[in-house]
């Protein structure tokens, strides 16, 4: 998993009240177990028309947000069925962190063990974070872990809270594979240890 220590980028604003897993990626996207190649059937509902051409009006679809890396949305975000696909579909299109007022929890915990930072803000701060970003690639966020800010508006940076385990496991790039591989050698000492004391296991 990639590490996230601090990201600078565009930052897309989507005022949207409960956006669900299957708004973020549909069900027909599903059949799939890799993690790549979903980006493009993001949001495909609203990206698409019925004919299969680009909605020029949504968000992503516009010069100026193609290339977000941050997205801004409304409560309840990843509400919905609990599909992991929906954060692989975030991050292969380049989306390392959402901001919103609330989050699903299902979608919240995968969002960490995928690299993603979900940052949760007040409707104060997330009304700020939405009229600057419309100001589109004329303006950038960064996202500073190690701080917990959010950096770049004019009104100054707005702090945010995350768990002192998820942080270490996002600024360290370590998913649950991950965090197991580093008691790779007290594992290998057990089963060492097992086989001699009992052999016929």
């Amino acid at each position: 998993m990639e590490k996230f220590e601090t990201l600078t980028g565009v930052a897309a604003p989507m005022p949207i009240v409960n956006i669900d897993t299957d708004m973020i990626i549909p069900k027909q996207f599903l059949k799939t177990i890799k993690r790549t190649g979903l980006g493009t059937a993001l949001f495909h509902e609203m990206r698409t028309n019925d004919d299969g051409s680009e909605n020029p009006d949504f968000i992503l679809n516009k010069p100026a947000y193609r290339d977000a890396k941050i997205l801004i949305a409304g409560a309840n975000f990843g509400c919905g069925s609990s599909r992991e696909h929906a954060p692989w579909a975030l991050l292969d299109f380049g989306i390392r962190c959402v901001i919103a007022t609330s989050f699903a929890d299902i979608f919240y915990n995968n969002c960490f063990k995928n690299g993603i930072l979900p940052i949760q803000v007040t409707e104060d701060q997330l009304e700020s974070l939405l009229q600057a970003s419309e100001r589109g690639s004329n303006f950038t966020l960064t996202i500073d872990l190690g701080k917990q800010e959010i950096q770049g508006l004019e009104s100054g940076s707005i702090p945010f809270d995350i768990d002192s385990f998820r942080k270490h496991c996002l600024m360290n790039g370590l998913d649950d594979i991950g965090l197991t591989l580093k008691k790779a050698d007290a594992i290998d000492a057990f089963e060492g240890n097992m086989n001699e004391s009992r052999p016929w296991v």
